[in-house]
């Protein structure tokens, strides 16, 4: 099973990407060992989609990165599922 996950930080920075194993993922961000996320930790896990294959999952993730309105509905809806799940 695969992963498109998002992670966000202390300053609201996001950063998007797959794994197969996404806490062993956050942990290798939280200690530094990716370069485009390490001078921003500490990283908490937001969000995650499963998918059946790698393939899926990085299409997933190729369209959140190249499209702004995709991006923006879909914080919108994990703002919602916090919101809601708050009261």
């Amino acid at each position: 099973m695969w992963h498109l996950y998002i992670l966000i930080n202390e300053s609201s920075r996001h950063y998007i990407g797959i794994s197969h194993d996404v806490e062993n993922r956050l942990q290798e961000h939280n200690r530094g060992e990716v370069r485009s996320t390490k001078g921003y930790r500490p990283w908490s896990l937001l969000y995650t989609e499963q998918y059946n294959d790698k393939t899926m999952a990085r299409k997933r993730e190729i369209f959140l990165k190249k499209t702004a309105r995709a991006r923006k509905d879909l914080f919108e809806k994990i703002d919602t599922k916090a919101s809601s799940s708050i009261g």
